[in-house]
């Protein structure tokens, strides 16, 4: 598995596993309980949840798999690194405390390794940075971020005390979606700082794209396998996509053996042009 580095030194999985959708309706929680344990047993190693996803259900989904993975000697805590988030309306210095250990508990857990502020709200960054930090010193998280920050959101962090440890930003990144390239990425690339890429595939429908085609038959891969291993030629670059289905929890992972070569990325390029000019940040 490729991995990229956070500006603490930590490092991680180019490709995890993205929970939005879970735990939202009780009668398919066996069947996501059973995708995420399965996740782990095939080797992933990066999950990816909030507080939002199924308001906790999807944490509680999460804890429960990684709770069986345990016992059966699958993984070892440590082996496994957790991201989860907090609502903005919840990212006061006491809310986000609160938020994080209702967090903890549906996970089964003791720390959280990465706690992002899902997007910006009515909160000063200040005070949700010291609840941060706070967080930090209990030692309920070891690392923290931010979600859907644009550049200017960014720069405002990192003019903070303590704003420059921000540990990674995940935003929608995908083929259809390269908003980003214009000066986000270039300005976290420069300090280090990964891009998680939420729905990289577009939810599906990057799988649809008869333009990929090509480039996955010279692979023997699939469109949505393409779309992957572009994000993770990307420098700095994880990507979490969902999945339930043990065919496309196998189908993702093994998109990080795929080499794309310089001819694919740029038919590539021409299928999905780079952005030119600066682009409103893409958000689901």
């Amino acid at each position: 598995m490729r991995e990229v580095t956070l500006p603490a030194g930590d490092k991680l999985p180019a490709l995890g596993l993205g929970t939005w959708k879970m735990g939202e309706q009780a009668r398919q929680q066996p069947a996501e309980v059973a995708a995420v344990r399965r996740a782990l047993e095939i080797g992933y190693r990066l999950i990816d949840t909030a507080e939002m996803y199924g308001e906790g259900g999807a944490e509680t989904v999460v804890g429960q798999a990684l709770a069986e993975a345990l016992r059966a000697g699958t993984v070892t805590r440590q082996d496994v690194f957790l991201v989860s988030k907090v609502y903005p309306h919840n990212a006061s210095r006491a809310g986000v405390q609160a938020a994080c250990e209702r967090s903890l508990k549906r996970m089964g857990i003791d720390t959280i390794d990465l706690y992002l502020l899902h997007w910006r709200g009515g909160v000063p960054l200040a005070e949700t940075l010291a609840g941060f930090q706070a967080l930090q010193q209990r030692g309920w998280i070891r690392r923290w971020g931010v979600s859907n920050f644009d550049r200017d959101d960014l720069l405002e962090l990192a003019a903070l005390p303590g704003g420059d440890e921000c540990a990674a930003n995940q935003v929608y990144y995908s083929l259809s979606q390269r908003g980003i390239e214009f000066d986000v990425a270039p300005w976290q690339r420069q300090r280090g700082m990964p891009v998680m890429a939420y729905s990289p595939i577009d939810q599906g429908a990057l799988a649809e794209q008869p333009g990929l085609d090509e480039i996955a038959a010279r692979h023997a891969a699939t469109p949505a396998q393409v779309a992957l291993a572009w994000l993770m030629a990307q420098p700095g670059t994880i990507a979490i996509p969902k999945a339930v289905r043990e065919a496309h929890l196998h189908e993702n992972l093994a998109a990080a053996g795929i080499t794309l070569s310089a001819d694919d990325l740029a038919q590539l390029d021409l299928l999905f042009p780079p952005p030119r000019r600066k682009q409103p940040l893409a958000m689901l």
